[in-house]
């Protein structure tokens, strides 16, 4: 296993900046998932910790050796694809035994580790089956077995379930997560869809214009983004942002029923706003007063209402069953336990009741 470091690491094609100034340490043996927007700078940044690309500036260290000029065959890293390499003709057990040929292992110890990996992917049944047999998630499994069974210190994955369906990406996921508690590598992966980062990741770093704008676990990522970015591209839908505004030393806002304390050092900031998850936001009690202009069914049967609060609207995740209609009135809570204030687009440590 292996600690991976990066230090102020730029990469530049031209006058564009695809990775900015970066600095992060994804920790020996977790899962750390690069998220965020297509052209944000993850894949190009897992690229560098592969040495496929080579940094403008910057360093790039493996358990504090400096691997930044180093060739990729010579970081002892295992990698997997959008579309991977296979030969085509052999065995998926043959595909997979083929790098440790390479190592020069003995005919045990290699039937010993695909035997291991073919039992974790759960593809002991389809061991003699050749590649053009398998169907594109299938393929990705097995390329998920050729990289892991060399027991590399650190594996990359460049957004391996793409070009996968709904149903053989779950099961890739599964197979992954399997893989992973086994062995306990280092593994970047890079992803643009959240709840795949939220299911596989111990750690997500969180990516925006060639920088890391968070890193952190999943729950927290989730619960406490350190910017509105955050807040919105996690989350389906995101955080509700509203206008606060300073009122003699207090913090007004649509959602809040009246102005409260604010915090030191906020009257310098030039924008402020609060942010509330809608799945918090409490439906049917509360001071605040609503209406109803549309609703849609989401995922488990909870209606996701957007709800007019004065001039402004106000996603809402109702609990299954909710039976407010398009036109009706309706009492709001937004719990202080739930809102996150930001300040010029940073989050400010702070609750609306004072608490801790």
């Amino acid at each position: 296993m292996s600690e991976i470091r990066i230090e102020r690491v730029t990469r530049r094609f031209g006058a564009f900046a695809a990775v900015d100034d970066l600095d992060a340490t994804f920790r020996d043996g977790e899962v750390t998932c690069l998220l965020g927007p297509s052209g944000c700078g993850k894949t190009t940044l897992m690229r560098m910790v592969a040495g496929l690309e080579t940094p403008t500036a910057g360093r790039i260290l493996f358990d504090g050796r400096d691997v930044t000029r180093l060739s990729p065959g010579r970081r002892d890293v295992g990698m997997v694809f959008q579309y991977p390499v296979m030969y085509p003709t052999l065995t998926v057990r043959e595909n997979i035994e083929e790098p440790l040929r390479r190592m020069g292992l003995t005919a045990a110890e290699r039937d010993r580790r695909v035997d291991a990996m073919l039992d974790v992917l759960d593809m002991r049944p389809l061991a003699r089956a050749t590649i053009d047999a398998l169907d594109a998630g299938l393929r990705q499994r097995v390329a998920v077995g050729r990289a892991v069974v060399r027991e590399c210190a650190i594996v990359l994955f460049d957004e391996p379930t793409t070009n996968i369906e709904v149903n053989a990406k779950l099961q890739l996921i599964r197979a992954f997560k399997a893989v992973t508690r086994r062995l306990r590598q280092t593994i970047v992966y890079v992803t643009h869809d959240q709840t795949e980062a939220m299911t596989l990741a111990d750690r997500i770093a969180l990516m925006k214009d060639g920088r890391i704008v968070q890193h952190a676990a999943p729950r927290a990522l989730y619960d406490r983004p350190a910017t509105p970015f955050g807040g919105w591209f996690l989350g389906s839908p995101g955080m509700n942002f509203v206008p606060a505004r300073l009122e003699g030393g207090r913090l007004a806002s649509a959602i809040l029923p009246a102005p409260v304390a604010a915090p030191p050092g906020l009257a310098a900031a030039r924008e402020i706003s609060l942010g509330i998850r809608p799945e918090r936001v409490a439906l049917g009690r509360g001071p605040l007063r609503g209406v109803v202009r549309d609703r849609v069914i989401g995922i488990g049967g909870r209606p996701l209402l957007r709800v007019a609060l004065g001039d402004r609207t106000l996603g809402v995740r109702a609990a299954a069953g909710a039976a407010a209609q398009p036109g009706e009135a309706v009492a709001l809570e937004c719990p202080a336990d739930a809102l996150r204030l930001f300040a010029d687009g940073r989050a400010v440590d702070w609750r609306a009741d004072g608490g801790a």
